[in-house]
């Protein structure tokens, strides 16, 4: 669908909640999730109770996760520019704060949402925004319990995500030390690289990337994935000391990391996984590949530091699982964050991390 306008009934809330969140969602209540060591979360009442809160039943040693994200709707670039749809920014929405509960080794069990729009909104329009969510939620097997829907003068989207973790196994900024390796889950600099290649960034030499690798790029924004079982598998192995994820880019979550950690890190630039398609939109674009991969883009990677006498076993718990990770750098004991090149040469990290407005 696009952004483009389409036209249709528009109904009130009362209506949509009876007959389009309820059908959606019904059925959940009765849903649990069950950690490796039995302790379970069970949805006592959920969005189809249509109550005032979600209840959730919880036994045995475990934590609670909870983190919070907005996203600014259909002032996406990408979706002004016809690229995404309602379905993707509702799927978007949910990925992105699913993500940090994958950051911090937990199981998803829950997302609440915030999804404003304005009256004049299509049920059309509305349905697929919700379908996108619901099925993001469906794909890392925790329900979309409820939250809160209503008019405003856009569609204005935010979220927050529940999970849990084993006590004790939630992965934190603050554990790197000097001589930790630090390591990557999979290539970033795909979502900046969509918006270089479909905004016009470059030279205007008129050169196309073929369909196949076009729907790769565009897939970073449509169908990101939250790494639940990276994440799982870096918190079980109760050998990692820092995580986080990617989302406001590599080298900002590097330098997080070391600023929590108080460390610094050298990051081998040899080292970094490479997609093919972001080195062939960075030669399109007259941009340098290092900064695209390092700089601002919304991957949904998770960077994290483990014990150097620790990795191999690491290697080995993802191998087992049919998963990868790579190793990019150290950790330091002085407080710089450096890269280092080919030649041997060091230098500041390239690109431009996320900042968020103040």
């Amino acid at each position: 669908m696009g952004s483009t306008q389409s036209f249709g009934t528009a109904s009130d809330e009362p209506t949509r909640l009876a007959d389009i969140i309820a059908p959606m969602f019904g059925g959940q209540s009765g849903w649990s999730q069950r950690l490796q060591g039995g302790a379970r979360a069970e949805l006592l009442a959920g969005a189809d109770a249509q109550d005032d809160c979600a209840v959730f039943g919880i036994d045995g040693p475990m934590e609670i996760v909870m983190g919070s994200d907005y996203v600014r709707g259909p002032k996406f670039q990408l979706y002004e520019l016809g690229h995404l749809s309602n379905y993707d920014i509702g799927y978007y929405l949910a990925m992105a704060n699913l993500s940090d509960i994958a950051a911090m080794g937990a199981l998803p069990i829950a997302l609440l949402t915030v999804v404003r729009y304005p009256r004049s909104l299509p049920d059309e329009d509305f349905t697929t925004l919700m379908e996108g969510i619901r099925d993001a939620c469906r794909q890392v097997g925790a329900p979309n319990v409820g939250g809160d829907i209503g008019s405003a003068e856009r569609i204005i989207l935010s979220a927050s995500a529940v999970g849990i973790v084993e006590r004790g196994g939630s992965l934190l900024r603050t554990g790197a030390r000097a001589g930790d390796r630090l390591c990557v889950t999979g290539p970033t600099g795909l979502a900046a690289s969509a918006q270089r290649y479909f905004g016009g960034v470059g030279t205007g030499t008129g050169a196309k990337l073929t369909r196949a690798k076009e729907e790769a790029l565009i897939s970073a924004w449509r169908r990101p994935q939250a790494l639940v079982r990276q994440g799982r598998c870096l918190s079980t192995s109760g050998v990692v000391t820092s995580c986080q994820d990617t989302s406001d880019g590599l080298k900002a979550g590097v330098q997080s990391l070391a600023a929590a950690s108080g460390v610094g890190f050298v990051v081998e630039e040899g080292a970094l996984p490479v997609d093919g398609v972001v080195a062939e939109v960075a030669r399109l674009t007259d941009g340098d590949l290092t900064s695209v991969i390092l700089g601002d883009s919304v991957d949904f990677q998770l960077v994290f530091t483990v014990a150097e006498d620790e990795a191999s076993r690491l290697s080995k718990v993802f191998a087992d699982a049919g998963l990868q990770f790579f190793d990019i750098g150290h950790a330091t004991e002085e407080r710089e964050v450096r890269l280092r090149r080919a030649d041997g040469q060091e230098g500041d990290l390239p690109g431009n991390p996320w900042r968020h407005a103040t």
